[in-house]
C-alpha cells in the first residue's frame, strides 16, 4: 500500500492542531487509504523552545545595531536556558505546581513584554493563579520571539511565518527569490524534522494543507526540499490559501515545487490523486491545478460528485502530538483566551453558510455558498468518537455561522445522552437566539459564541446585508450573557462609504455593549476587499475604485480607494486601544475623543441608547408549533389542605431541587397533578417533545383557561428554572 503524508506547515496555533489534516485523515480512513499526519509548526516550536534549542539560538552572532531589549535577553541567556523546559512543560499542562513559582518575581527573566504588568493583580483577580502564570509564561515566550525576530529571523511569528510574502502576492517573484536564497535558521530546524518524518513514513504522496498566508512560505520551502531530496514523491497543496488566492494561478514556476494544487473540498481530489498513483493510466482529477503542455491547467475531468458531509467520516487526530501543544494567555480576558488556551477538538456543524449574503464575504466560493448541515445525532456520534480518541471533551465548532436550529438539536442530543462536554462556535446575532434557546445551549455545555457585529451602524449593516440591527445584536448578546455564555464580537471599520461620524458612532455602540456587560470580548479589523466577495466582484456598486494589477500568482485581497477619500488607517490605534480597556472593564467614562490624537466629531448616539433598547418589552406570543422542554428534575409533592369558612380545598406543593438551590410552587390540586405528569412527558429523556398547541389541548381536556394557567406566577417561576419554549 502506498502511504500519504498530510502536513500543516509552520505556523498556525500553539494550543491545538489546525483541523484540516485531521478531517482529511478521517475521510481517508473510510476509504482504507493509509495516511499519516504531522503539525510541522508545533514540532518546530518545541525544538526551538527547548534547552538545546536556546543554547543553539544564543550562539548566533549578534548584529551590530542590536536593541537594548535584545541585549538584555542575550545577557540573561543562562536564565532563559535554565527555565525554558519547566515553563514549556507548565504550558503543556504537565507541571501545574509551577504556577506559584512562575507568579513570583525573580523566577522568569523579564524583558520588554513585562512592562505592561502594572495591574496584573487586579486583571487576574477573577482568572486565578494558573491563568496568571500562563500569562507570565506567554510574555516570557513573546520576549524570546522578539529576540528571534531581531537577531535570527525577521519573518518569525508564533502563528505565522513570512506572512508578508504570501499576502495577496499577485506575482510569485518575491517569494521565488526568497526560496532561492539560503534556508533561514527556522528553515533548517523545519527541514531537519521533515526529513526524519519522511524517512519514517516513506510516503509516495505528500499533501500540504495551507490555510493562511503565514503558512505559505514554509510549505514552498518544504516542497523544495522534498523535490531535491525525495524526487520520486508527489507533492500536492490544498487548503484555505489556494482555495481563495490561487484560483487564477498562471505562473509555471510554482510547479517546480508542487505537482498538484487542489481547490475547495479536498476529500475527492486527494482520493483521486491517490488513485492515480495506484494506477498511473487513470489520470482522473477533481478541481486540480497542474502543469500540462508547458502551461497551468485546471483539470476537472472526474464525473464523480463531492462527498456529502455524512460520508466524510470523523476527524482523526492520531499521529499528532496532542499532549505537547502549549496553552498561552495573551491578555486577561477569559473570552479572548479561548483561541489560545486549551486543547479543542474541532468539528463542523454545517458546510458553508446558511445566510450566505454578506457583501464582504467570499459568498461566490464553495466553502461559503454550498450549505449542507449535518444531522445532530451524527454530530454527537462524532463527538463521542473524538472524546474516546483524544481524551478531550472540549469542542470548537469551526462553522462560518452555526445554524440556530441545528444548535438547538445538537444541544438536545448532548443532553439526552448525558454527555459532559464544553463547546463554542461562531454565529450570526439573529433573533432566533431567544433567552430560552440560550438557556438550553448553556445547559448542554456551550460556554461562548463569537459573531460578526461588523460596523455597529444600521445603515452599514443593511448595506452589508448582515440581516441584523444593532438593537437586535444587543438583545441577543444580552440573552447569551444572562444565560452564562460569553460573547465575542468581530468589529469592522473602513467599510466602503463609511463616514467618520459612523466610525465614531460605531465605537460608542461598542462602548455601551461593554458597559452594559453584554459583550465580553471583541476585535477590530479594517475592511479588506476580497476578489470573491460582492464588493470585490461589483466594486462600482459600493463606491470603491479597485487597483487593477496583473495576476499570475495570488489574488484575493484587492487594494482599493474609497470614493469618500477618508483615511481609515488613522482610526486603527484609537479603536483598538479603547477596546483593550473596555475588555478589561475600565475607561467607560472616557470621552471618545481621548482615544484619538486628532479631532473627531461628537457621537450622535445617546449614552443610554442600548440600555433603552433592552427595556423594550419582549413579545410573549408563543408559536403553536414551539416545542416545550423541561430541563429540571421531578418535584417532591405534598398535598396541602386548607379550610376557610367551612370550605375545604386541597393544593399541591411542588418542591424542586436544582444544582444550587431549591424552590417551590403551589397549585390547585388538579392543576398540580396535571403538571407533574406533564413534566415527565416534556423532560429531556423523551425523544419527541410536545408542542405548545399539544400541551394546550391536553390541558383543556381536563381543565380550563390554559393561558391563565401558563402565564400565572407559579409557571413563570418554572420558566426561569428550566421550562423552555423552543
Amino acid at each position: 500500500m502506498k502511504n500519504i503524508l498530510l502536513i500543516t506547515p509552520p505556523f498556525t496555533q500553539l494550543n491545538t492542531p489546525y483541523p484540516a489534516t485531521a478531517y482529511l485523515k478521517g475521510f481517508l480512513n473510510t476509504k482504507n487509504i493509509p495516511s499519516y499526519q504531522m503539525d510541522l509548526g508545533i514540532e518546530v516550536l518545541l525544538e526551538l523552545f527547548s534547552k538545546q534549542g536556546l543554547i543553539d539560538l544564543f550562539q548566533v552572532s549578534l548584529p551590530i545595531d542590536i536593541s537594548e531589549n535584545a541585549q538584555r535577553i542575550y545577557a540573561l541567556q543562562k536564565e532563559y536556558i535554565k527555565t525554558i523546559e519547566a515553563t514549556i512543560a507548565f504550558l503543556q499542562g504537565n507541571n501545574p505546581s509551577m504556577a506559584r513559582q512562575i507568579c513570583q518575581e525573580h523566577f522568569l527573566p523579564e524583558a520588554s513584554r513585562f512592562a505592561q504588568l502594572d495591574d496584573m493583580d487586579w486583571a487576574f483577580g477573577t482568572m486565578g493563579l494558573q491563568d496568571k502564570a500562563k500569562h507570565f509564561a506567554t510574555l516570557y515566550l513573546e520576549d524570546l520571539s522578539d529576540y528571534i525576530v531581531e537577531v535570527v529571523d525577521e519573518n518569525f511569528g508564533f502563528s505565522r511565518y513570512a506572512e508578508r510574502l504570501g499576502r495577496s502576492a499577485n506575482s510569485f517573484d518575491e517569494l521565488y527569490a526568497h526560496l532561492n536564497a539560503a534556508p533561514t535558521y527556522i528553515d533548517r530546524i523545519t527541514l531537519q524534522i521533515l526529513q526524519q518524518r519522511i524517512n519514517q513514513v516513506q510516503p509516495e504522496l505528500i499533501c500540504f494543507s495551507v490555510p493562511f498566508p503565514g503558512n505559505l512560505y514554509s510549505a514552498f520551502r518544504a516542497a523544495q526540499y522534498i523535490k531535491t531530496n525525495f524526487s520520486k514523491v508527489k507533492i500536492a497543496m490544498g487548503g484555505g490559501f489556494p482555495n481563495t488566492e490561487l484560483r487564477n494561478l498562471t505562473d509555471v514556476r510554482v510547479f517546480d515545487f508542487f505537482d498538484f494544487i487542489t481547490l475547495d473540498d479536498g476529500e475527492l481530489p486527494v482520493e483521486l490523486l491517490y488513485a492515480n498513483l495506484v494506477d498511473p493510466q487513470r489520470k482522473e482529477f477533481k478541481r486540480t491545478l497542474l502543469l500540462e503542455n508547458g502551461g497551468v491547467v485546471l483539470q476537472n475531468n472526474s464525473l464523480q460528485s463531492d462527498y456529502k458531509q455524512s460520508e466524510v467520516g470523523t476527524p482523526d487526530y492520531s499521529d499528532l502530538f496532542l499532549n505537547k501543544y502549549i496553552s498561552v494567555i495573551e491578555m486577561a480576558n477569559p473570552m479572548h483566551s479561548l483561541w489560545s488556551d486549551g486543547r479543542w477538538n474541532k468539528l463542523t456543524m454545517a458546510h458553508g453558510c446558511y445566510w450566505g449574503k454578506c457583501t464582504f464575504c467570499d459568498i461566490s466560493l464553495d466553502y461559503i455558498k454550498l450549505y449542507e448541515p449535518i444531522a445532530a445525532k451524527l454530530l454527537v456520534d462524532r463527538m463521542e468518537e473524538l472524546i474516546a480518541q483524544t481524551g478531550e471533551n472540549g469542542f470548537h465548532f469551526v462553522d462560518e455561522a452555526a445554524p440556530p436550529a441545528l444548535m438547538r438539536e445538537l444541544a438536545l442530543e448532548i443532553l439526552r445522552r448525558n454527555l459532559v462536554v464544553t463547546w463554542w462556535t461562531n454565529i450570526r446575532f439573529e433573533k432566533s437566539f431567544s433567552a430560552d434557546l440560550c438557556y438550553l445551549l448553556k445547559a448542554s455545555g456551550c460556554i461562548a459564541v463569537s459573531g460578526g457585529l461588523e460596523v455597529a451602524s444600521d445603515r452599514l449593516l443593511a448595506l452589508i446585508k448582515k440581516g441584523v440591527t444593532v438593537e437586535q445584536v444587543a438583545q441577543v448578546t444580552r440573552n447569551f450573557t444572562e444565560s452564562g455564555i460569553m460573547v465575542h464580537a468581530y468589529l469592522m471599520y473602513g467599510y466602503p462609504t463609511q463616514t467618520v461620524q459612523e466610525t465614531i458612532d460605531s465605537l460608542e455602540m461598542v462602548r455601551q455593549l461593554f458597559e452594559l456587560g453584554i459583550l465580553q470580548s471583541g476585535f477590530w479589523h479594517q475592511f479588506a476587499m476580497t476578489a470573491h466577495s460582492p464588493v470585490g466582484m461589483f466594486p462600482e456598486d459600493f463606491g470603491v475604485i479597485p487597483e487593477v494589477n496583473e495576476v499570475s500568482f495570488a489574488h484575493n485581497d484587492i487594494v482599493f480607494k474609497d470614493k469618500t477619500g477618508i483615511n481609515h488607517d488613522k482610526f486603527s490605534f484609537g479603536l483598538k486601544k479603547s477596546l483593550f480597556n473596555y475588555m478589561h472593564g475600565i475607561c467607560f467614562d472616557y470621552p471618545l475623543k481621548d482615544w484619538f490624537d486628532f479631532k473627531i466629531p461628537n457621537t450622535t448616539i445617546a449614552p443610554d441608547y442600548l440600555y433603552n433598547c433592552l427595556l423594550k418589552e419582549t413579545d410573549f406570543t408563543i408559536k403553536s408549533s414551539a416545542k416545550i422542554l423541561w430541563l429540571g428534575g421531578m418535584p417532591l409533592t405534598t398535598v396541602i389542605s386548607k379550610t376557610k369558612k367551612g370550605m375545604t380545598w386541597e393544593n399541591l406543593q411542588l418542591l424542586f431541587h436544582d444544582k444550587r438551590e431549591e424552590h417551590s410552587i403551589t397549585l390547585e390540586l388538579e392543576k398540580g397533578l396535571w403538571l407533574v405528569e406533564t413534566l415527565k412527558q416534556i423532560s429531556i429523556s423523551n425523544d419527541k417533545l410536545k408542542t405548545f398547541v399539544e400541551l394546550k389541548a391536553d390541558f383543556e381536556t381536563q381543565l380550563e383557561d390554559f393561558e391563565l394557567f401558563w402565564y400565572s406566577k407559579p409557571m413563570l417561576t418554572l420558566r426561569e428554572k428550566g421550562l423552555l419554549v423552543l
